[in-house]
């Protein structure tokens, strides 16, 4: 256990004594911190900080009872209240610090620039800006977890028995050792692979694997996960995205559209009366025009198309 440095501790616990010894009143201010320490920080102690504090404190004591002990009944009871006060407010204390070096998350913030980190089992991260992490005073432990707010590039310490897991707002993140990163625009969230693979996983939707060079997202819709590949033209050395695997699970018709026509300007008209209606599919046909025919079998109606981009169903 770290020592700590009680000096600015020891002189309020005295100003404290002096007032009990004196008669004097505690102003409602340290009524308050004394009150705060009782109720939020003793909890917090385990049996070796308490054994550790109660030594500490009465080895600070001892020199208060080693003078003659007076024949008045009255300053005993004064003296041993007194001492009895310290001991508490000094137990007090060792649970507030104890909470602040040794049990309180280690929070990082990455307010207007890059932040890079480095974890106690050798992973580095990149906080981009405004992104926050927090991580336990227990990491690494078995499983090795951190919290994430905003995007952040991960370069993770390998190991085989000791799973890294990035946990982000309605999803998370499961490698063994790799380097992806995770950005989250409101509901849009995305996983991007550079090495290694990871499991990404969120609330209504299978586990999806990825491995270098590929991308999950959510496209900003509940329940709703993509994988996609970036491929690099030999001739002209320009990138492209394909779209490997799509899948909705239980989404309105509705918001299916919303998605196709904002990522890949796919139009599809169809009668009102199904716009509410939920539908779980996997789009994983090979064009279009497959993909379009599935969704058109999933809610009993026929395609016609007009154009490349455009669908009409029809019953």
């Amino acid at each position: 256990m770290k020592k700590l440095n009680y000096s600015k501790a020891e002189a309020f616990v005295f100003k404290l004594w002096g007032r009990e010894v004196s008669g004097d009143k505690i102003s409602e201010k340290e009524s308050e911190v004394l009150e705060l320490w009782k109720n939020e920080t003793i909890k917090d102690l385990d049996k070796k900080h308490v054994q550790e504090s109660k030594i500490r404190v009465l080895s600070g004591l001892e020199s208060y009872f080693a003078s003659p002990v007076r024949n008045n009944v009255f300053y005993l009871r004064k003296k041993f209240y007194s001492a009895a006060a310290v001991f508490l407010i000094l137990f007090g204390l060792t649970g507030f610090f104890t909470y602040q070096f040794f049990i309180k998350p280690d929070v990082y913030v990455a307010v207007d620039a890059n932040r890079t980190i480095k974890l106690e089992d050798g992973s580095t991260v990149m906080l981009l800006p405004g992104a926050k992490l927090t991580v336990e005073k227990s990491f690494p432990a078995k499983t090795r977890i951190v919290d994430l707010q905003g995007d952040a590039i991960f370069k993770v310490a390998k190991s085989k028995i000791h799973p890294f897991i990035v946990r982000a707002d309605g999803f998370s993140t499961r490698v063994m050792g790799t380097v992806f990163k995770v950005m989250q625009r409101g509901g849009q969230k995305t996983v991007e692979l550079y090495e290694g693979k990871v499991a990404v996983s969120s609330p209504g939707t299978a586990v999806s694997y990825l491995t270098p060079n590929q991308r999950w997202t959510n496209f900003g819709a509940p329940h709703t996960a993509a994988v996609i590949t970036e491929k690099t033209d030999i001739k002209s050395g320009k990138k492209t995205s394909v779209l490997l695997t799509l899948t909705f699970n239980d989404v309105t018709f509705r918001s299916i559209m919303e998605v196709l026509y904002k990522n890949y300007g796919i139009s599809i008209k169809y009668p009102e009366e199904i716009a509410e209606k939920k539908i779980t599919a996997d789009l994983t046909g090979s064009s279009w025009d497959e993909n379009v025919e599935a969704l058109a079998f999933i809610t009993g109606l026929e395609v016609h198309k007009e154009n490349n981009t455009t669908y009409i169903l029809k019953k």
